[in-house]
């Protein structure tokens, strides 16, 4: 019998002769994920072949994970019967992150039980602080909460005058406000931007409107009420045919924007902004992601708040459903390649259907892009010397339609070809 493949919660060992290398793999697998299975008697390809069972064996496996993984977990030991051979299976659960094993600290990375390093191992320990939004104490002790309330009366709830600070976890332990408490106050020190720019860079700005310095559920209502006046619809009439385009996707942007406020980290204190240009709009949040989560979980949609309580006030008052479909969503209509995530900030960038072209005079026209011209000039912005062989092959386009694509994309003034075919460039206009 085949138990499948080893994963980020499923280890396979073919003795107990592994054990050492099995309590590594329970530590690095309570670290990614707080759970994880560990089977001994079990090829590493998920082929059973069996484990002898002694009167220690049992006894080793418990005492080896008590002694040498800290801070200490009971794990759930059963033997299993497979095809008349016996097997150990390992069980271990734990949200008190990070765990060692022998003194070292891993986490999980697929299959692979992979060392932490120092600066990932610091920002692992501050995250077990459990949501640290809630414990940071605000330097404002001198806070007022209108807005919320009104907010909360709006959606058909009220809170209790007295008791909402507790029920709302705005206070610490020692009944000081806290960090959360004063991103939700009247009167804060969080500036929320949105900036508009004339061209694609940031040379040329145009407006900057505030919507900060407020209560940060409304200040995400009026900044979602902002950006959706500005998706135009473009009417193209092709024949007897009349076709509408919205400028951009906007349940992709409320999902990207609503994302952004939630997980940023606030305790850096950079609020999330926005930013407009003449092809695109960027959502830019603050920290990246968490070291027990890896960008294949952010793809999936798999949830991993960074701020806890935030969020369960967030469903409250119906900005979010906690379904965790807004990345995925985001990724079915623009793909991955629209996230760039790092160490410190995750960016969104959400192409519009319509590119906006400036001339020398000032004037400003709308171009209207195919959905194979829109996915040249993607793939164009991410790769400038990508061939016409090459955007084939990662678009699944014919060449035929490739170079249709192109000759659209010049004649209407968005790209030229800079240099000879070998050699040259795309310059995107």
């Amino acid at each position: 019998m085949n138990l499948g493949t080893e994963n980020e919660t499923l280890e396979f060992k073919k003795s107990i002769s592994e054990l050492k290398e099995g309590v590594i793999s329970l530590s690095s697998m309570l670290n990614k994920s707080g759970y994880g299975i560990l089977y001994f008697g079990v090829k590493n390809d998920g082929l059973v072949i069996g484990q002898e069972i002694g009167s220690m064996t049992l006894k080793n496996i418990s005492q080896a994970i008590a002694n040498f993984i800290k801070p200490q977990i009971i794990p759930t030991i059963l033997v299993e019967f497979i095809d008349d051979m016996t097997i150990v299976k390992v069980e271990v659960k734990g949200d008190h992150k990070p765990y060692s094993a022998y003194g070292r600290y891993y986490i999980r990375s697929s299959d692979e039980d992979r060392d932490i390093s120092p600066d990932n191992l610091k920002q692992l320990m501050r995250r077990n602080d459990s949501d640290s939004i809630v414990r940071i104490e605000s330097n404002n002790q001198f806070l007022t909460f209108n807005q919320l309330k009104n907010l909360y009366m709006i959606n058909g709830l009220t809170l209790n005058e007295e008791t909402f600070k507790y029920n709302l976890n705005l206070v610490t332990s020692d009944n000081k406000y806290n960090l959360m408490a004063d991103i939700l106050s009247d009167n804060n020190t969080y500036s929320i931007k949105v900036a508009k720019f004339s061209g694609v860079d940031k040379i040329n700005l145009v407006k900057r409107n505030e919507y900060g310095y407020k209560c940060l559920i409304l200040a995400i209502q009026q900044v979602l009420d902002y950006v959706e006046s500005l998706n135009e619809t473009f009417v193209n009439m092709d024949g007897s045919i009349r076709k509408e385009t919205k400028l951009f996707d906007f349940s992709c942007f409320r999902e990207a924007w609503l994302n952004a406020c939630l997980h940023n980290k606030w305790s850096r204190h950079t609020p999330p902004a926005v930013y407009l240009y003449s092809n695109r709009i960027e959502i830019i949040s603050t920290g990246g992601l968490p070291v027990d989560f890896s960008e294949e979980d952010f793809f999936r949609g798999r949830s991993n708040p960074v701020n806890i309580e935030l969020q369960k006030i967030m469903g409250q008052l119906n900005l979010i459903e906690q379904t965790g479909h807004g990345v995925p969503l985001i990724v079915s209509k623009y793909g991955r390649n629209v996230f760039e995530i790092t160490d410190n900030f995750i960016t969104v960038t959400i192409p519009y259907a319509v590119v906006s072209s400036t001339h020398s005079n000032g004037s400003s026209t709308k171009i209207e892009l195919t959905k194979s011209e829109q996915k040249v000039l993607n793939a164009l912005k991410e790769n400038i010397n990508i061939t016409v062989a090459q955007l084939g092959e990662l678009l699944d386009i014919k060449q035929t339609a490739i170079n249709v694509a192109i000759k659209g994309l010049k004649e209407k003034g968005v790209i030229k070809r800079v240099g000879s075919n070998k050699t040259g460039y795309w310059e995107i206009l």
